[in-house]
């Protein structure tokens, strides 16, 4: 059994504070005795005005967020998935949504920069071109940690059934699903889509997610999950406040889960065209 921490964050639109945050997070997560932190997508800057979101946002090499979250894992003995964050890749670019797992000396061992950019248009009113701003990824990732072959995705990869199919075939035991999923997106499909993903590639999903009421105004679901390969919900942080919280993943599930239901050794590949 391998103790996992989750974080429910509230991040805003100052990287110093939430750079605080998670630091905080990580020592919760240590004292908790947990091998591993989670953080949601945006853990660094959540800033709908972009304008105001270009003065933050840095090079992977001078970003204070990620400086901060891997000496916070060097101090803390503990390894950090961060859900992602906001970087400048080139001057006058567009920008990545960009994960990181970070070993336990602080070492990055993997990145991934988010491949489906959310684009759209909700019948709350709220209009979404993150396109716009932001350059997609090109490929998955997958990492060797404590708990076995990870995932790596971000929040609307969720709703792309191809991305899991490759990381199931991939052999994951675990899937990161960080998140900042707004309201009546959250409400209709998170759950459902958590579960599905989890039950599709046989694997735990860690869904981090981002909660409540935003410097910038926006509003954010929560209910940060841990899901098991058969689908059951092991911890559930509700979508009101921000929190830290635990679970157990057991790598004997895996195998058990594979065993009755033989999803992955079953499949086989579907032609591109079925006309």
């Amino acid at each position: 059994m391998t103790r996992i921490a989750i974080a429910q964050m509230q991040t805003g639109i100052d990287p110093v504070r939430n750079a605080a945050a998670l630091a905080d997070a990580a020592g919760q997560a240590a004292q908790g005795g947990a091998a591993m932190l989670f953080t949601p997508e945006m853990t660094g800057l959540l800033d709908r005005d972009r304008a105001r979101a270009a003065q933050s946002i840095c090079t992977e090499e001078t970003d204070p967020v990620l400086a901060a979250a891997r000496e916070a894992a060097a101090a803390n003995d503990i390894s950090v998935a961060i859900g992602s964050l906001a970087l400048r890749v080139d001057e006058g670019g567009k920008w990545v949504n960009r994960s990181f797992v970070i070993d336990r000396s602080g070492k990055i061992i993997a990145r991934y920069d988010k491949m489906h950019m959310f684009d759209v248009d909700l019948d709350s009113g709220e209009s979404w071109r993150e396109s716009n701003a932001y350059r997609a990824g090109e490929a998955p990732c997958v990492v060797d940690t404590a708990l076995g072959t990870l995932g790596l995705t971000v929040c609307y990869d969720i709703r792309f059934p191809a991305l899991f199919d490759a990381l199931g075939r991939a052999g994951c035991d675990a899937i990161a699903i960080p998140a900042a999923f707004t309201k009546p997106t959250g409400k209709a499909h998170w759950h459902i889509l958590q579960r599905a993903r989890a039950i599709e590639a046989s694997a735990y999903v860690v869904a981090a997610a981002q909660v409540g009421r935003h410097e910038d105004g926006r509003e954010t679901y929560g209910h940060s999950l841990v899901v098991d390969p058969w689908g059951e919900v092991l911890l559930d942080l509700g979508g009101e406040e921000p929190g830290i919280g635990f679970a157990e993943i057991d790598p004997q599930r895996i195998s058990q889960v594979r065993a009755q239901v033989p999803s992955l050794a079953n499949r086989r590949d579907i032609p591109k065209s079925i006309v």
